[in-house]
């Protein structure tokens, strides 16, 4: 993925130093991008429980004998082992993306005014784990599909080059999923998916090739809020009533991770035909 970055920008910037005379960015434009989405891991992210299922997720889980059962903690990515001393692998990596955009501009003088819209496919991933006393894991997943976008943008011709900053709405397809090497108690639902929905913001500079071809590049920051997070009912299973998640609820306990906010840093190569 990181070479393939580095082969797009340096064929970019090859391209881009080809002499071109001033351009009318008026008109419509259809394209496609590629790059790579990073979703931001929340430091200090972690799993928060309701025992006696009041809606609320403020409880502590307890022992027989009154201890804290997560007491080992949290950490973000996804665990190692069953234990936290194993510690937790970081997925805040690069993921790829491609998409097609369409839009038109306006241009007035040097300014250029324009509306844009974007989708794309993607995998970027975050996770948090917590480790209780058994020893045993606990993990929730959350990986962004796909991004669809509507913004405007702000530009200043110069001659064959346009750079431009730009800001709307974002919506995202986001999938949650859950694991844990706890194989006595219940686990319920372990997946779902669902959309969150934000705001994007960024930058970005295009390069007019012909009159017709643009290359350029771009970065788009998105922060999205994740609607209808993933819930799991920790239930009885085969587990005895002392257990821990049983103690104050005999039907169970509830988990959710703390934040259901979603933010990405999306780096681009984007090329469009102009009409």
């Amino acid at each position: 993925m990181i070479r393939t970055l580095v082969a797009l920008g340096a064929l970019t910037a090859a391209i881009a130093a080809t002499p071109v005379a001033a351009q009318d960015w008026s008109g419509a434009y259809f394209g496609g991008f590629a790059g790579a989405q990073v979703q931001d891991q929340e430091e200090n992210e972690r799993i928060l429980f309701d025992t006696n299922l009041d809606g609320s997720f403020n409880d502590t889980v307890r022992t027989t004998a009154g201890a804290d059962a997560f007491s080992p903690g949290f950490c973000d990515g996804s665990p190692n082992a069953n234990n936290a001393a194993a510690g937790c692998t970081d997925d805040d990596e690069a993921a790829g993306e491609v998409g097609l955009r369409a839009g038109y501009d306006w241009q007035m003088g040097n300014w250029v005014f324009g509306v844009v819209g974007d989708l794309s496919l993607t995998n970027a991933e975050d996770s948090v784990s917590a480790f209780s006393t058994t020893p045993a894991n606990y993990a929730f997943q959350r990986e962004v599909q796909g991004l669809a976008a509507a913004r405007v943008r702000l530009g200043y011709a110069m001659g064959a080059y346009l750079p431009y900053v730009t800001a709307g709405y974002a919506l995202a397809q986001v999938e949650d999923s859950y694991s844990t090497s706890n194989g006595a108690n219940s686990f319920t639902p372990v997946r779902s998916s669902g959309d969150a929905d934000g705001f994007q913001v960024g930058a970005g500079i295009e390069r007019r090739l012909t009159d017709s071809i643009s290359v350029g590049l771009e970065y788009v920051y998105s922060d999205l809020e994740r609607n209808d997070p993933l819930v799991v009912r920790t239930g009885p299973g085969t587990a005895p009533a002392t257990n821990p998640f049983l103690l104050v609820n005999p039907a169970g306990t509830d988990q959710i991770r703390s934040s259901d906010t979603i933010q990405l840093h999306g780096f681009r190569v984007t090329g469009s035909i102009r009409f």
